[in-house]
């Protein structure tokens, strides 16, 4: 894949991230996630790629753009032929409630190299490059931090573990009662868990592991971002229900409770990894909207050079193809 096409798939984020920045606080989460589908999906027809999204907006009957197996890109002969996965906002209530660190996120790989993950949860544990190798997501909780610890040659109670803060976490002696057993300390989130694994491989977010159930979309993006970063991830599936099995399998996946680690959920060294910050966070700054511009904050990284760039741009918005209406 040519290194070219990193700055055409951080276009995409960028104008998705305008797109949806404008509904910040406005209660309407919805409105604000298709305002960023409707703008990643129009800039990705000018991408010389033959792509095919393996991570999406849901299926076909559940997405009109998007969508899991659509087919986006100018595909004309000679493009290279990738995986895409998006979440054109991640972190709808956080946009709706205008709260910190909602993002426009992609991740592009050849063919076949992400793993199709259906919409369901999925439990994750997630490091950056100097705790990598320290991780078992069949270990417990006490003896992950433990590891991570050693691995980063800190005492426990340094160690901070970021959680996101759910119910499902909050149960008499589930995942946050057991990191406090462990004396590690804990930041919890309301939403958006790609924005949280990434920050462990990140110097100067203060985040040194992320534990618990989330997205299985959202594991892969992360999964993309953290190789990138050259970090860790493993991860299981948590199906619900029978039907979430079969669904599973459906999409190739046979031993759905099975342990998957990096090369499971995003495998090869070609993959490339964008992002856009919508609202203000700790890894990147939020839309600025300054009369007839607006003004982003990017990172895009690739995990064959290992390269981390950010990219700050300022936009002419009656020159975009795909501007907020």
């Amino acid at each position: 894949m040519q290194r070219e096409l990193a700055i055409e798939f951080v276009r995409v984020t960028e104008v998705a991230a305008i797109a949806s920045a404008r509904w910040m606080g406005k209660g309407d989460k919805e409105a604000a996630d298709q305002a960023a589908v409707d703008a990643m999906r129009g800039m990705f027809d000018t991408v010389d790629i033959d792509g095919e999204v393996v991570i999406g907006e849901g299926e076909i009957d559940e997405a009109p753009m998007l969508y899991i197996g659509e087919k986006i890109g100018t595909r004309e002969g000679g493009v290279p032929e990738v995986d895409i996965a998006v979440d054109p906002l991640e972190g709808t209530t956080i946009i709706a409630e205008g709260r910190a660190n909602a993002l426009s996120v992609l991740a592009v790989a050849q063919r076949g190299c992400f793993l199709h993950a259906p919409d369901m949860y999925m439990d994750k544990i997630a490091v950056g490059p100097e705790a990598k190798g320290s991780i078992d997501i069949n270990s417990s909780v006490e003896e992950n931090i433990n590891a991570v610890a050693t691995a980063l040659n800190k005492p426990v109670e340094d160690v901070t573990v970021v959680i996101l803060d759910k119910p499902r976490h909050r149960k008499k002696g589930k995942l946050i009662d057991q990191v406090r057993e462990a004396g590690a300390k804990i930041k919890l989130i309301d939403d958006g868990d790609v924005a949280a694994a990434l920050a462990t491989g990140l110097s100067g977010t203060g985040v040194d592991l992320l534990m618990g159930i989330g997205g299985a979309p959202e594991g892969v993006l992360a999964a993309a971002g953290l190789k990138c970063l050259d970090g860790d991830m493993q991860a299981r599936l948590v199906p619900q229900s029978k039907e979430e099995v079969q669904r599973a399998k459906e999409m190739g996946i046979n031993e759905v409770e099975a342990a998957l680690g990096m090369e499971d959920l995003a495998k090869g060294d070609r993959v490339i990894f964008s992002a856009t910050g919508v609202t203000d966070g700790e890894m990147l700054e939020g839309v600025r909207f300054r009369g007839n511009q607006a003004e982003t904050h990017s990172l895009v990284m690739r995990s064959k050079t290992g390269t981390i760039r950010f990219v700050e741009a300022i936009h002419r918005l009656d020159q975009k193809p795909f501007p907020n209406k």
